[in-house]
């Protein structure tokens, strides 16, 4: 006897799957923005209240945001943002830089001049937000940024993978920002660009990686704690690599 196919999605389901991304989106905006902390606890009711919407898509919300692990749900206690140890902040620091080494090296190999174009101008907005002092709209362009280089990377996996380590590190990644900080994260940005669109790929990568290795270190300093000697990570990201021919095609924008 055959089964029935499953049935097809009620608009109620679509409307509250769509809902629970938009406040998923919300709150997440509320961590970013430092209104809410680690360690605060997400209240269903209020919450629901608040964004004029019933309980349903914001419990869904909180299923998304726990997998994306920016929250953790205690039994009997309810939901909590969560609160990341700055040792396993680092470890994710690592990871991001071996993955973003590895996205600038195929850029430089792949990208075209337009592409090219798209990534000066994200960090043009950079540069104007880090000029007006304006950390939220630096961050948010600062993530745009990786966020471009990645579609243009072309790989899926890597991409929400990536995104994953991203959000778990946003509250450190938030911290770092000062006007001084700002200014050197935009001028590395610009170092980036120019090794991609110079085709070099060897300039690209390392960029990458030191890049987010000193966004590493300043999240180190910051939390008092001594000083350390070098990574596996960082003898993997320095091992010799076999040779590779420089692209010809030199790019200009």
């Amino acid at each position: 006897m055959s089964s029935k196919p499953p049935a097809p999605p009620t608009i109620a389901q679509l409307q509250c799957n769509s809902l629970a991304n938009l406040v998923q989106a919300a709150i997440e905006r509320k961590i970013l923005e430092g209104t809410l902390q680690a360690g605060d606890k997400l209240t269903e009711a209020a919450l629901a209240e608040e964004l004029g919407v019933s309980r349903g898509p914001v419990r869904e919300a909180f299923r998304m945001l726990e997998e994306a692990g920016l929250v953790r749900t205690e039994k009997n206690r309810g939901v909590f943002v969560r609160e990341i140890p700055v040792e396993e902040a680092l470890e994710i620091f690592e990871v991001r830089a071996l993955m973003d080494a590895h996205v600038g090296r195929k850029l430089a190999q792949t990208l075209a001049v337009a592409q090219v174009r798209e990534l000066r101008r994200a960090v043009e907005t950079m540069e104007a937000a880090a000029k007006a002092h304006d950390a939220p709209a630096f961050h948010e362009a600062n993530l745009a940024f990786h966020d471009l280089m990645l579609t243009l990377a072309g790989n899926a996996k890597l991409t929400a993978v990536y995104r994953k380590l991203t959000k778990e590190l946003m509250l450190f990644r938030r911290q770092n920002l000062t006007p001084e900080s700002m200014a050197v994260y935009a001028k590395e940005h610009r170092q980036i660009v120019k090794a991609i669109a110079a085709g070099d790929v060897d300039a690209a990568g390392r960029a990458m990686f030191d890049h987010v290795m000193a966004s590493r270190e300043r999240t180190r300093v910051k939390h008092g704690l001594t000083p350390e000697g070098a990574s596996a990570v960082q003898a993997m990201a320095t091992a010799p690599r076999p040779a590779r021919p420089r692209s010809t095609a030199r790019r200009s924008a």
